[in-house]
């Protein structure tokens, strides 16, 4: 066995994805209902706070930049 075949299995694997879909969902409406009248600046710095030490090597992306902007606009609602 080489390194390259070491991975999570399917079940594993969609299981992470699910868990940090999860994160990411409480972390959007945590700021939702808290920063309601932020700036998308400041939401995008909360969401980050929120995710940062909740994923080995976080790194923000665009899709971070995208909830932040929809929490300020209102575009955010729960299901």
């Amino acid at each position: 066995m080489t390194d390259s075949q070491i991975h999570w299995n399917d079940e594993a694997r969609a299981k992470i994805l699910t868990d940090s879909d999860r994160v990411l969902q409480e972390a959007v409406e945590t700021v939702a209902a808290s920063h309601g009248d932020a700036t998308s600046d400041e939401a995008y710095a909360e969401l980050n706070r929120l995710l940062k030490d909740r994923f080995i090597d976080y790194e923000p992306g665009p899709d971070v930049r995208k909830y932040a902007d929809a929490i300020v606009a209102g575009d955010f609602t729960t299901n």
